[in-house]
């Protein structure tokens, strides 16, 4: 873990503390380095709920009831999927603020519309409010790609927990 998501996770846990939240994650292309993040830190069990790690479609679909057809009509990459997988966090949990990330690390995976590099986030909050990011990393490396999701992920719950 870096220094720089080590503090951001703290941040976090603090924030949601403050406020009163418990945590839900919801990951695709990053498979679980969020909650990773937040649970290296000790004492986190009292902000994390759980995490998912939905690589695949059908998980998206039976862990956090994202719609087939969402997934059909904007694929797994898109904002649609972002908010369905972080509102279905929500509801597949005890959180009350969840964040989640779908996207093409690479070095595979791209099509024409949907390069390497393109995440989606999404970060939801119990009552309804919900952020949307879309990154373009680039074709910076498999690592690379996820190190930068995680901190943007981070980020997003930071600024939802502090709404």
């Amino acid at each position: 873990m870096t220094d720089e998501i080590t503090e951001r996770a703290r941040r976090v846990l603090d924030a949601c503390r403050a406020a009163k939240l418990m945590v839900a994650t919801a990951e695709s292309c990053t498979g679980g380095l969020v909650a990773g993040a937040l649970t290296e830190i000790a004492g986190s069990s009292d902000v994390v709920d759980r995490g998912f790690v939905t690589y695949s479609n059908a998980a998206k679909q039976q862990m956090l009831g994202v719609p087939e057809t969402i997934l059909a009509a904007h694929g797994a990459v898109s904002e649609e999927t972002a908010r369905a997988m972080a509102r279905g966090a929500l509801a597949a949990s005890q959180a009350q603020l969840s964040v989640s990330i779908t996207g093409i690390a690479g070095p595979g995976g791209a099509t024409e519309t949907k390069p390497v590099g393109l995440v989606h986030f999404a970060a939801a909050k119990a009552g309804g409010m919900i952020l949307h990011r879309e990154e373009r990393f680039g074709d910076i490396g498999r690592s690379e790609v996820r190190r930068k999701a995680v901190i943007v992920a981070l980020e997003m719950l930071e600024t939802l927990a502090r709404f």
